[in-house]
């Protein structure tokens, strides 16, 4: 019983609530946009800026500060790419450039956010959407093995909820960035940002050499781009409604609210709505960018010398190299310690311009919605039809069909959408009863066993007992049985890794679900399997076998058992509907398998030899109605 039980902990360690906002795409154009609107001035500022920090890295970043016509396979990457790779793809500023200007695999990022892009772009219908998603994200997590679950400790994307109707700027972001607070997305912003212009302040006032002011350089736009990540971040309508409740009810909330959209205000009062990650508009892209635009330009302001402050002596920590405070894995705010009257003014300027987070519980909390995560309890009632290759005796080759009913209870963890609508974690296990009726074929060939009805069946109508289990897999049947427990002990980051890829269609990933208008199509061979134990009540199942042998004219009656392997291949949902705490949906399998015989015995005539059996296979279809209560 234990491994179940890890294999359990260990998907649930997987998932761990890791939800990201804009997609790679949609940070890059935020950034692009911001950059274009950028007055003259602030260009050449910026362009200055772009070419003492390139300095060295020629060979991996854009001659010009971006490069708005990259497509696919990009040789290098312009600053507008930063932010998009920052918090997603890197957990610190430090980790971000050496990710950009040291890794391979990062470029491997960028052609695939850049296919998105293009994909996304021409799909007009949603489950052409879906897919595409699903295509990236699968590519995505070959690509950067951490993808999945490098935010999975905090809610460091997310903006707080607000604690009451009447809080204030102020109150909110004294709660947001006060030492100790949770970590949140203002305060990542805040953190960086603030980083970003003490280094600016010192480009311009310190004497350096070349090499001391090209590393500031790429210090201080690394850390500005990495705030510029956050506060995009709290642009999108799933990351706006607030994020408390169990893991659940924030993924569900986050989903639901980034595609239908939130009606916000922001903290200087502009009234607008909102989209979220993967359904960003151009009209979401302006706002993100006019807030990106403002912090941009205070930093140039004080890298050019346009604007004077007091910073801290070149001793402090972070003077040259990158800030290297870890958002993945850091829980609480830092002291912030921001004495300077002016750079507390630039913080608010660019803070009022965010919307207004939704209230935590309570009267006027914003409705919540839940995704299919957690324990499950259900139930679920089938029909099914088989063709099967005979009898179970060898001479019984004539083709026929069986029918029959089951209900089974069901115990279970939703862990659907890990990364996409396209995931598939689905771990349960079936206990249960089946009914089948008579075989249409009989148990001879005489035209007369035709009026026998059951009695002369092939095989006739039997009831028996039932288990099904469900277990997504690495890359054979049955493997994360194995390597959970030997990777939830040796490396847990290696079984985060293999378990996402498993619930995303396996290292291979051909059991991926595929979105269609009418419904989702998945192959799901080997990852779930049923077992059917017949002839185990009061008594053995009986059964009438012809002659055989020197018997040939005769007829034997016999009982025995029989275990039948069921091994589905192919799955359609056509609907799936969740509420607060429910799911159901129509399941509609295409099996094949095989009823081995055992323990069969001569019931009559006394003394007669007993008749070698076969195993019947089968090919056939089930329909299953799958209904699931979320603890």
């Amino acid at each position: 019983m234990k491994k179940p039980f890890l294999l359990i902990a260990a998907f649930l360690f997987i998932y761990n609530t890791s939800v990201y906002a804009w997609l790679y795409p949609e940070h890059r154009d935020i950034s692009l946009l911001a950059i274009e609107k950028l007055s003259p001035e602030y260009h050449s500022i910026l362009n200055k800026l772009w070419a003492e920090a390139r300095v060295g890295y020629e060979y991996r970043l854009t001659e010009t500060v971006i490069y708005a016509t990259q497509t696919i396979e990009p040789q290098k990457l312009d600053y507008a790419s930063w932010s998009a790779i920052s918090g997603d793809h890197s957990c610190s500023p430090e980790k971000l450039l050496h990710n950009v200007l040291k890794t391979d695999w990062i470029l491997e990022v960028a052609d695939i956010a850049a296919q998105l892009k293009i994909d996304i772009s021409n799909s007009e219908l949603r489950s052409k959407h879906i897919n595409s998603i699903r295509d990236s994200d699968i590519k995505l997590q070959r690509a950067d093995l951490e993808y999945a679950t490098r935010a999975g400790s905090n809610n460091v994307h997310f903006l707080l909820a607000r604690p009451e109707v009447g809080t204030d700027i102020r109150e909110y972001l004294t709660a947001c960035l006060t030492e100790g607070a949770e970590l949140n997305a203002l305060a990542a912003y805040t953190l960086f940002h603030y980083s970003a212009l003490m280094k600016a302040a010192k480009l311009n006032n310190e004497l350096l050499s070349d090499s001391e002011r090209s590393a500031l350089a790429l210090s201080a736009l690394a850390d500005e781009a990495f705030a510029h990540h956050f506060l995009q971040d709290v642009f999108a309508a799933g990351h706006v409604a607030g994020t408390w409740g169990d893991a659940s009810q924030r993924k569900g909330t986050h989903d639901f609210y980034n595609e239908k959209g939130l009606d916000v205000t922001t903290w200087n009062g502009e009234r607008i709505i909102l989209m979220g990650d993967a359904y960003m508009r151009p009209q979401d892209a302006e706002v993100a960018a006019a807030a990106i635009r403002l912090s941009l330009e205070q930093l140039l302001d004080l890298a050019s010398g346009n604007v004077e402050i007091n910073y801290p002596s070149t001793t402090d920590s972070f003077s040259i190299t990158p800030n290297n405070f870890n958002v993945c894995k850091k829980k609480l705010l830092p002291k912030l310690n921001i004495k300077e009257t002016l750079i507390r003014t630039y913080l608010l300027d660019v803070l009022v311009l965010t919307p207004v987070p939704g209230l935590a519980t309570g009267l006027g909390e914003l409705p919540r919605f839940r995704t299919e995560l957690g324990m499950f309890v259900g139930v679920v009632p089938a029909i099914r039809g088989n063709t099967v290759d005979g009898g179970f005796g060898v001479d019984q080759v004539t083709v026929g069909g069986v029918g029959g009913i089951d209900v089974a209870i069901r115990l279970g963890v939703g862990l659907e959408g890990v990364l996409n609508e396209s995931g598939d974690g689905l771990i349960f296990l079936d206990l249960g009863w089946r009914q089948d009726g008579p075989s249409t074929m009989k148990f001879g060939n005489s035209s007369t066993l035709i009026a026998g009805g059951q009695i002369t069946a092939a095989i006739p109508g039997r009831d028996a007992y039932l288990i099904r289990l469900r277990l997504p897999f690495w890359l054979v049947p049955g493997d994360m049985l194995i390597l959970t427990p030997l990777l939830a002990l040796i490396s847990p980051e290696t079984l985060a890794s293999i378990g996402v890829q498993a619930v995303n269609g396996g290292l291979i990933p051909w059991q991926s679900g595929i979105a269609t208008p009418i419904g989702r199509i998945q192959f799901i061979f080997g990852r779930e399997i049923g077992v059917t134990f017949y002839g185990h009540g009061k008594q053995k199942d009986a059964l009438l076998i012809p002659g055989q042998g020197e018997n040939k004219d005769g007829t034997t009656l016999i009982t025995f058992q029989s275990t039948q392997f069921d091994f589905p291949i192919l799955e359609y949902r056509p609907f799936r509907t969740f509420s607060l705490d429910q799911s159901s949906s129509l399941v509609v399998q295409l099996n094949a398998g095989v009823d081995i015989p055992r323990n069969n015995k001569v019931s009559s005539p006394t003394g007669a030899d007993l008749p070698e059996l076969k195993p019947v296979w089968y090919i056939g279809l089930r329909l299953a109605f799958d209904w699931r209560y979320y603890l």
